[in-house]
C-alpha cells in the first residue's frame, strides 16, 4: 500500500424558487433548488473539497472562484473531474468517498443509487466505493426551515 491521505470537506448552499436542483451530478424535480454562481451542487462541493484537501490543496474557491465569469452555471462535475487531474498530477487516485447530505428538501432516497453512479463515473470510482447518506435537520435550524442544505465529505486518496 501506498501513502494514503485522508481529506473533509463541507459545503452549504441555500435555497431558492426557480432553481434547478443539482445533487451529486443529478437533477431532481423539486419547488426549489440549492442557489450559487455554479450549478449549486452541495453534495459535488463538499467532495470535491474533501479531495483537494487530502492532498493538501487549495480549496474550490481557488480553483473555482465565484467572480468568476468562467464558472457561472458551471456543471460540478467539471469541478470534481479537475479535483481529479488536480490529485492526478501529484500522483495520487481516489480510493473512496464518504458522505451525507444534510436537507429537508427534496427527498434523496428515490435517487441515491443514481447519484452514486454519476459521482462514480466522474470521479473512475465503482459505485461500492461513493457512500452517500442523506438526513433531515429534524425540523430544526435553518435547514429544518427548508431555508438551505448542507453536505459533508471524506475522501481518502491512495499515492500510485
Amino acid at each position: 500500500m501506498g501513502k494514503i491521505r485522508i481529506g473533509y470537506g463541507y459545503d452549504v448552499h441555500p435555497l431558492a424558487e426557480g432553481r434547478r436542483c443539482v445533487i451529486g451530478g443529478v437533477e431532481i424535480q423539486n419547488k426549489v433548488g440549492p442557489l450559487g454562481h455554479s450549478d449549486a451542487d452541495v453534495l459535488s462541493h463538499a467532495i470535491a473539497d474533501a479531495i483537494l484537501g487530502a492532498a493538501a490543496l487549495r480549496d474550490i474557491g481557488f480553483y473555482f472562484p465565484n467572480t468568476s465569469a468562467e464558472c457561472k452555471d458551471m456543471d460540478s462535475q467539471d469541478i470534481l473531474r479537475r479535483c481529479v487531474f488536480e490529485i492526478g498530477k501529484l500522483g495520487y487516485k481516489i480510493v473512496n468517498i464518504d458522505s451525507t447530505l444534510i436537507a429537508e428538501t427534496p427527498k434523496l432516497l428515490p435517487h441515491i443509487n443514481s447519484i452514486k453512479k454519476t459521482l462514480a463515473n466522474t470521479l473512475g470510482l465503482t459505485p461500492e466505493d461513493v457512500g452517500i447518506k442523506a438526513t433531515t435537520n429534524e425540523k430544526m435550524g435553518w435547514i429544518g426551515r427548508r431555508e438551505g442544505l448542507a453536505a459533508h465529505a471524506v475522501c481518502l486518496i491512495e499515492k500510485e
